[in-house]
């Protein structure tokens, strides 16, 4: 693995990324590359990197598994904004740096994430045709769970508040960062939060099995607005052509991966190679990490990219 950052003439700081590399890479060869987009909250180092990204490297492809803009080792301040609109703009920004990497296959780049960097992997997808396959991994639409759950059901008033704090911010109050779970499973238990994907993120990220330095479960709350009002899935009936896969499990919760899922794979009536994969003894936070359900998960992805991207180096540098 080799650890990178690099910067875009058009952002103000730099990404960071870790590039998961085939055993026995060549670097005079041409490989499919795949980037990977952690979730809402999280980082490189975990689900979209240590799991997914490794493993699909043992296949063969190059993983480029990034740290979101404002977060983790990426630049951007203040730091744990979650901004859409940026989170799939640097999407773009990392196919721009991949395909200026002599190993690798600018004709053969795909795309995965995991909840909502599931959500942002199918989005950049619609409009970002240098991805030719892309495969959401329990997906979450982000804006639609900011609109619901996240707010109480009432995105307005949260809209409202959120304006009072920016401005209070503008006028020099200290900025307002929203920690996102209980601080330990046995918190969660103790103040009756224990819904099906509170508790288990609580367990996921709130404990040595998915913790890491560069996680932080926080969101500065004045600048989620436009969060509320954006959409995830937007024009999927026209712009979602390239082969798509869709992984959710049937063990439902409250953040609505499986909803998700359903809807994109419902709309996305235009994609070459529509793939729905429903794990029935499975929930979202079991598909980050646990060894079952990701070899299942894994055993239906890896067809599906060597279907569509190969799974190999090919190409001499000298001949691409």
């Amino acid at each position: 693995m080799e650890n990178v950052t690099f910067q875009n003439p058009d952002m103000a700081w730099h990404i960071a990324a870790d590039i998961h590399l085939p055993p026995e890479f060549d670097a005079t060869k041409q490989y499919p590359t795949i980037v990977s987009i952690h979730p809402f909250g999280s980082c490189k180092e975990r689900a979209s990197g240590n799991v997914y990204g490794k493993a699909l490297a043992t296949q063969g492809y190059v993983v480029i598994a990034f740290d979101a803009s404002y977060q983790g080792a990426s630049g951007g301040s203040p730091r744990w904004i979650e901004s859409p609109s940026q989170r799939v703009e640097d999407v773009s920004h990392v196919i721009d740096y991949a395909v200026t990497l002599p190993y690798v296959d600018a004709d053969r780049i795909g795309v995965i994430g995991v909840c909502g960097g599931g959500g942002y992997a199918l989005s950049a997808a619609l409009t970002e045709k240098r991805i030719k396959a892309v495969v959401g991994i329990t997906p979450v639409n982000l804006g639609r769970l900011f609109r619901e759950g996240f707010s109480g059901f009432d995105p307005v008033g949260t809209l409202t508040a959120m304006a009072a704090q920016r401005t209070a911010e503008a006028r020099g109050q200290e900025v307002q960062v929203n920690e996102l779970l209980p601080a330990s499973p046995d918190v969660a238990r103790e103040n009756g939060l224990t819904e099906r994907d509170v508790f288990e993120a609580t367990d996921y990220y709130k404990t040595p099995r998915g913790q890491q330095p560069g996680g932080a479960t926080r969101m500065v709350f004045s600048h989620a607005q436009k969060t509320l009002s954006w959409d995830a899935f937007a024009f999927a009936e026209t712009f979602m052509t390239q082969p798509m896969m869709v992984v959710i499990g049937q063990k439902v919760g409250a953040f609505g991966a499986y909803r998700d899922g359903m809807e994109i794979y419902g709309r996305a009536m235009a994609s070459k190679d529509r793939q729905l994969v429903e794990l029935s003894d499975w929930s979202h936070y079991d598909i980050y990490d646990r060894d079952e359900p990701v070899g299942l998960a894994l055993e239906k992805m890896i067809p599906f990219l060597q279907r569509h991207l190969g799974d190999e180096g090919v190409a001499s540098a000298e001949a691409a």
